[in-house]
C-alpha cells in the first residue's frame, strides 16, 4: 500500500505492489509469498482485478455488489463480485467496446456499444441479441421512462432504439456534424448531447424537440487559457435537476446552471488533454474531473483544488464507488487502480477493514527514507570538519550537496560546537521572557539588534512628524512598529556588519542622502516660516548655487567611495601577505601517489602542461599543434577548411619502430655483403 498526501489529504493506493502471473499455480504463489516480503505485504483487495493488456471502461452496478470492466486484448468484459472479493465471470466479445451500460440493478442486463457499429445485449446467462446502427457510435444513454436507447456518434442524427418494442424509432435531427458525448438528467430526464463544434444541445424526450443550445467553446476561452483549435465536447454529466458539467477536448471543465447560458465556473486542467470523465461528490461538494494524465478534485462553488492524483499510466475512465471514499480507474496498463481517500467517505461495507487499517497507519506513521538522513552543502561539511568524507560511502551526492546519516551529523555537530544546545536553550528562554515582557507597560528603549539603525530611524521619524504637524499631513507608518520588519531588530542574524565590503561602499551614499534629506527639511521649514510657496527659491540662494552644491556633494561622495576602495585593497593585500607567511611557516609533508598498473611515470610537468593546454582556446591549441607538426590545415575545392590531425606516438611505439628500423638496416647490409661475395666468386671463376 502506497500513501501519498497533497493539501493534507491522504490517498491510499491499494493496487500498488507487484502482481503475480495468472498462469502460476496456487502452490507456486504460496511459495513466492513466503519468500518475497513485498508480495506478502501487498493488499489484494479484489483477486485478479486486472485485464490482459489495457482496460477502457469501468462501472459499478446500482446495488453496489458488482464491478464490471471492459478491455483488450482479446476484447472482453469481466465482472467482479465484491462480496466474494473475486472474479465472477469473464466473457469475450467480437470487437472492442466503446462504452457500456448496466440496465438492471445487478449484472443481469448489460448493453455494449462496440466499435464496429454493433450494439450487443447480454443477459444473465450470456449473449442475448445483437443489432447494428447506421453510423459509428461514440456514446449512448438509456431513458428509463420510455425504455429508449439514444445513440450519438459520427452523424448529425441521434438514433433511438426502443427496447420494449424491439425496433428503431424516428431519429432526432440535430445541427451538429458529429456528437461525442451524451447524458440524461436523472430528475426530469432532459437529454443533452455534446457536439464536435463545442456546443451542447438539450432535447425534451416527450416532444422530441430541441429546448436549448449552449455554446461552450466560446465560454471556455478565457484570458488565461491557451488553446489550439476549436474546443469540442468530450465529456458530459448532470448533477441534480439544474447543474451540468461539460468537459472539452482542450482540457477545460465548465459548470452550468441550466437556467443560464453563462458558466458558473471554468476550471482548466492546464495539460491541453481531452477531459475523459466527470464525477460529482455530494458530501464535500466536489467535482472529480480526469484527463489521461491527472485526476483533479475541486470545489464546485469556488474552484479551489481539494487534491489531485497522477497515476503511473494514462487514464481511460474513472469510477467513484457510491457513498464511499473509494475511487477506481481504468488505465493503459493491465492492472486497474483502486484508491481509498478517507476524507471523501468511509470504506464500502465489503472492505470495511480498510478504515481500521488506515487508522492504525495514521497512529503509527512509518518514517520515510529521508527522515534518517540530513542534507548538507559543501560549506556545512567544511564547518563541521567533514570535508575529507567527500567521495566516500558516508556521503551520497545529491544536487548541490550531499545526504549523510543523521546520527553522524549530530555527532559531528556536537564535536564542532558542544555548547550549541545550551545556546539554543538560552535563546528560547530569552524569547519567552521577552514575550511576557511585551504584555507589560513598555518604555521607549532601543532594541538589542541594529541599535544604530533604530536610532537613525527614530530621529528621522521625529523630524518628519514635526514637519507633517506643521503642514497638517498624515504621518507615515513607522518601520520600527511594522510587524514585517520586527525580526530585523530582534534576531541577531539580521545584525548589520559595518566592516563588510558592501556596507563600507554603500555607507557614503546613505550618509549623503540622509544629509540631503535633513537639509531639504530645514529649507522647507524656512520657506513655511517666511510664508512662501515650495516652488519659489529661498532668498540669497539661486538655483545655480543649489546645482553647484549638489555637484560638490557628488564629487565628495565619489572621493569617499574611492577612499574606501583603496582601504579595502590594502586590507586584502595585508591578508594575502599574512597567508603567504603562514604558508611559508607550515612544513609540507611528503605525499605518496600510486601509479596504475601498465602506466609509466614521466613527470608532473606533463599534467601541468595538459592543464594549461585545456585552459587555452581552440585557436591557440590549433596554432600550437601546427607548430609541432601534428596538424595540417588546407583549403578544399568547395572553399572551406580541412584539418588533419596526426596522433602522437607513445614511447613504446617509438622504441618498437626504432628497433624495426635497425633490423631493416642490418638485413640490408647483410644482403649487400652476400651479393658482393657472389660477384667476387664469379669473377674468380672467369679468370681461371
Amino acid at each position: 500500500m502506497q500513501v501519498s498526501s497533497l493539501n493534507e489529504v491522504k490517498i491510499y493506493s491499494l493496487s500498488a505492489g507487484r502482481s503475480l502471473p495468472e498462469w502460476l499455480s496456487d502452490r507456486k504463489k504460496r511459495v513466492l509469498q513466503k519468500k518475497d516480503v513485498d508480495i506478502r505485504r501487498r493488499i489484494e483487495l479484489i483477486q485478479d482485478f486486472e485485464m490482459p493488456t489495457i482496460s477502457t471502461k469501468i462501472k459499478v452496478s446500482r446495488d453496489g455488489q458488482y464491478i464490471m470492466a471492459v478491455g483488450t486484448y482479446k476484447p472482453r468484459v469481466r465482472c467482479f463480485d465484491t462480496y466474494q472479493l473475486s472474479q465472477k465471470f469473464e466473457r469475450c466479445l467480437d470487437s472492442e467496446v466503446v462504452t457500456f451500460e448496466i440496465l438492471s440493478d445487478d449484472y443481469s442486463k448489460i448493453v455494449f456499444l462496440q466499435c464496429g457499429r454493433f450494439v450487443e445485449f447480454h443477459s444473465q446467462h450470456g449473449h442475448y441479441y445483437k443489432t447494428r446502427i447506421p453510423k459509428f457510435g461514440r456514446d449512448f444513454s438509456y431513458h428509463y421512462p420510455s425504455c429508449d436507447l439514444y445513440f450519438v456518434g459520427a452523424s448529425s442524427e441521434v438514433y433511438r432504439l426502443n427496447l420494449e418494442q424491439g425496433r428503431f424509432l424516428n431519429s432526432l435531427q440535430t445541427e451538429a456534424s458529429e456528437s461525442n458525448a451524451c447524458d440524461i438528467n436523472p430528475v426530469h430526464f432532459l437529454f443533452a448531447m455534446g457536439t464536435a463544434e463545442g456546443k451542447v444541445e438539450c432535447w425534451d424526450p416527450r416532444t422530441r424537440n430541441r429546448v436549448g443550445l449552449l455554446d461552450c467553446a466560446l465560454s471556455s476561452v478565457t484570458a488565461d487559457t491557451e488553446i489550439e483549435g476549436l474546443p469540442s465536447i468530450s465529456a458530459l454529466k448532470f448533477d441534480g435537476a439544474l447543474n451540468m458539467a461539460v468537459g472539452t477536448s482542450t482540457g477545460q471543465v465548465l459548470l452550468y446552471d441550466l437556467r443560464s447560458s453563462n458558466p458558473l465556473i471554468v476550471k482548466d486542467h492546464h495539460y491541453g488533454l481531452p477531459i475523459k470523465s466527470i464525477q460529482f461528490q455530494h458530501q464535500l461538494d466536489l467535482i472529480i474531473s480526469a484527463d489521461s494524465r491527472i485526476i483533479k478534485m475541486w470545489n464546485k462553488d469556488t474552484g479551489k483544488i481539494f487534491t489531485s492524483m497522477e497515476p503511473e499510466h494514462d487514464i481511460n475512465d474513472v469510477c467513484l464507488y457510491p457513498n464511499s471514499g473509494m475511487l477506481m480507474t481504468a488505465n493503459e496498463a493491465p492492472k486497474m487502480n483502486i484508491y481509498y481517500i478517507p476524507v471523501l467517505g468511509p470504506a464500502p461495507k465489503w472492505c470495511s477493514f480498510l478504515d481500521n487499517l488506515t487508522e492504525e497507519l495514521e497512529e503509527n506513521p512509518e518514517s520515510t527514507v529521508y527522515d534518517d538522513y540530513k542534507f548538507v552543502t559543501r560549506k556545512d561539511l567544511e564547518n563541521l570538519g567533514l570535508a575529507h568524507l567527500i567521495g566516500s560511502s558516508l556521503l551520497r551526492a545529491y544536487m548541490h550537496g550531499f545526504f549523510m546519516d543523521i546520527r553522524l551529523y549530530h555527532k559531528a555537530k556536537m564535536m564542532a560546537n558542544p555548547f550549541a544546545y545550551e545556546e539554543y536553550r538560552r535563546e528560547k528562554i530569552r524569547q519567552k521572557i521577552e514575550e511576557t515582557r511585551a504584555q507589560r507597560v513598555q518604555l521607549k528603549k532601543l532594541p538589542k539588534v541594529n541599535k544604530e539603525l533604530a536610532l537613525k530611524l527614530i530621529e528621522e521619524e521625529g523630524e518628519e512628524q514635526q514637519f507633517s504637524k506643521k503642514r497638517k499631513q498624515k504621518n507615515l507608518p513607522s518601520l520600527l512598529k511594522d510587524d514585517r520588519f520586527k525580526v530585523m531588530f530582534e534576531n541577531p542574524d539580521f545584525q548589520v556588519d559595518e566592516q563588510s565590503e558592501e556596507f563600507r561602499l554603500l555607507n557614503p551614499l546613505v550618509s549623503k542622502i540622509s544629509e540631503k534629506r535633513k537639509r531639504k527639511l530645514k529649507i522647507l521649514e524656512e520657506l513655511e516660516a517666511q510664508g512662501q510657496e515650495e516652488e519659489e527659491e529661498p532668498e540669497g540662494k539661486a538655483s545655480d548655487a543649489e546645482s553647484s552644491e549638489s555637484s560638490d556633494d557628488e564629487k565628495g561622495w565619489v572621493e569617499e567611495v574611492r577612499k574606501q576602495r583603496k582601504l579595502l585593497r590594502q586590507e586584502e593585500k595585508l591578508k594575502r601577505q599574512e597567508r603567504l607567511k603562514e604558508d611559508q611557516q607550515t612544513l609540507l609533508k611528503p605525499q605518496f601517489f600510486e601509479i596504475k598498473e601498465g602506466e609509466e611515470f614521466r613527470s608532473f610537468k606533463d599534467s601541468a602542461k595538459k592543464q594549461k593546454l585545456m585552459k587555452k582556446t581552440l585557436e591557440d591549441r590549433l596554432k600550437l599543434e601546427e607548430k609541432l607538426g601534428t596538424l595540417n590545415v588546407s583549403d578544399t575545392t568547395v572553399g572551406s577548411k580541412q584539418a588533419t590531425f596526426k596522433l602522437k606516438k607513445s614511447e613504446q611505439q617509438r622504441k618498437q619502430q626504432e628497433a624495426e628500423k635497425r633490423h631493416r638496416q642490418e638485413r640490408k647490409t647483410l644482403r649487400r655483403s652476400a651479393s658482393h661475395l657472389k660477384s667476387r666468386r664469379g669473377r674468380g671463376r672467369l679468370f681461371h
